[in-house]
């Protein structure tokens, strides 16, 4: 059944727009690297005002790793407006979602013109950015062997052939250290010389993450269908065979994003799919399967950004014969979990005198994760519906709490206003100092993640 209140007006106004329902099969193709770049540009051509294509970084053999933003102000942060990300083909022979993110851009381009509210509404509050591709060379490898004769791993790495679902630095060995001794919850320190540790697609990757204070995304892959959320790594050893459900602190609110998806979904929450059940078509990761140097862990420890990874086929290289159902199977859900990011709490943090204060500390009772402020001052903290205690807190002010009540729809706005803490209180606390963690090995796993 839907999540609890979900009406059927609910559900019919989930509905979007004529014009995504009609799409044909002559519409849908699968993008060679130059087709997917003419079509990126296309979109920013036919909606200049609200897309931007830019890149982050090239790839091993140097392909542009090209973003398709969305926004009303394109190329700008606006206080108070969430940034949001959606990532395709980190494995280079899991294609759908590429192909996906393609479609989702030329159709948010499409419905933005014909005036639709739900997408307009989206584009003027939001700030989108679309990567349809984090491995392009890896797809070029699995593209020429083509759906038919795709093996289960052929182009899934890059180009030197390394898993980059298997390639951030392993922050979670950290964290659950950090857990036992009281240790820092959030933003944890890389390891030294990390940037000559991982591979150029991952490092552009995590100079993105830098750049931007995102705060919601997913990571699309294939050869499943199921939503999975954090942890993807185990706290403990195998038992009985299995691996151990790993929550995260946020483990409530990251199980309600996995059904937002799934339940949006045309068939990812009746469970059975691909010879597997999951219950509601969600998953911890660790419950499923143990994995280390992931970039959905990396992005909740590192960051700000809540990620979950989407698998959305059983088949990671569906013939294009296929693409029409699928795109009509994910178009809700993909546009349904984008509007999660607009959900919680956001606000600004200030000085006495008005001035923003960036990486401020937003602590939630009971809730052991914090996020930061960003440059502008300004935070993003998802939150089920419920009241809540929440402190702000900045080396050198005096922190301060609030007691807020979230309600199921738009982000409730709390802002803080800190003041200058006496001379004698004005050393900030020495959080833990950095570990190297370049030593920790782990052995190759082989799912679809």
């Amino acid at each position: 059944m839907p999540p609890q209140g979900w009406t059927a007006p609910r559900l019919c106004a989930l509905l979007l727009g004529v014009t995504g329902l009609l799409a044909s099969g002559s519409d849908f193709q699968h993008h060679r690297y130059d087709d997917m770049v003419r079509a990126l540009f296309a979109v920013q051509s036919q909606c200049p005002y609200v897309a931007r294509v830019y890149s982050i970084g090239r790839s091993a053999e140097g392909r542009h790793l090209y973003v398709l933003e969305f926004s009303d102000n394109p190329g700008i942060h606006e206080a108070l407006e969430p940034e949001f990300k959606y990532v395709g083909n980190m494995h280079g022979n899991e294609v759908l979602g590429r192909e996906l993110l393609i479609k989702l851009s030329q159709f948010l381009c499409d419905e933005y013109q014909a005036r639709n509210q739900r997408v307009t509404r989206l584009i003027h509050d939001t700030r989108i950015h679309i990567l349809p591709s984090m491995n392009p060379d890896g797809y070029e490898v699995a593209a020429r062997q083509g759906p038919e004769l795709n093996g289960y791993l052929v182009g899934r790495g890059n180009a030197r052939e390394i898993d980059l679902n298997r390639n951030f630095p392993d922050l979670n060995a950290l964290m659950y250290y950090y857990e036992k001794t009281n240790g820092r919850n959030h933003h944890l320190p890389l390891p030294d010389n990390w940037e000559l540790q991982v591979e150029p697609e991952t490092l552009a990757v995590i100079k993105w993450m830098q750049n931007y204070n995102f705060v919601l995304s997913a990571n699309l892959h294939g050869g499943a269908v199921v939503a999975n959320y954090p942890f993807d790594k185990s706290r403990d050893p195998r038992f009985r065979g299995r691996t151990t459900y790993a929550a995260t602190p946020d483990d409530k609110i990251f199980r309600k994003l996995a059904r937002t998806y799934s339940y949006a979904h045309g068939w990812m929450h009746k469970g059975w799919n691909c010879g597997d059940f999951f219950n509601e078509g969600i998953t911890n990761g660790a419950s499923w399967y143990s994995l280390s140097k992931g970039m959905q862990d990396f992005n909740y420890l590192y960051t700000n950004c809540f990620e979950i990874t989407l698998e959305l086929s059983c088949d990671k290289f569906p013939a294009e014969s296929a693409l029409p159902r699928e795109w009509l199977g994910n178009r809700e859900a993909l546009v349904s979990y984008l509007e999660q990011v607009h959900h919680g709490i956001k606000g600004m943090v200030y000085d006495e005198n008005n001035n923003p204060i960036s990486k401020a500390e937003i602590s939630v009772a009971g809730i052991n994760h914090d996020v930061t402020s960003g440059v502008d001052g300004d935070y993003f903290r998802l939150l089920l519906p419920g009241t809540y205690t929440v402190k702000a807190s900045a080396p050198g002010y005096l922190p301060s709490a609030s007691t807020v009540t979230v309600g199921p729809a738009e982000a409730t706005q709390l802002h803080f206003y800190l003041k200058k803490a006496p001379k004698q209180n004005q050393k900030g606390k020495h959080h833990n100092g950095k570990k190297n963690l370049s030593s920790h090995k782990n052995p190759l796993k082989l799912g679809p993640r």
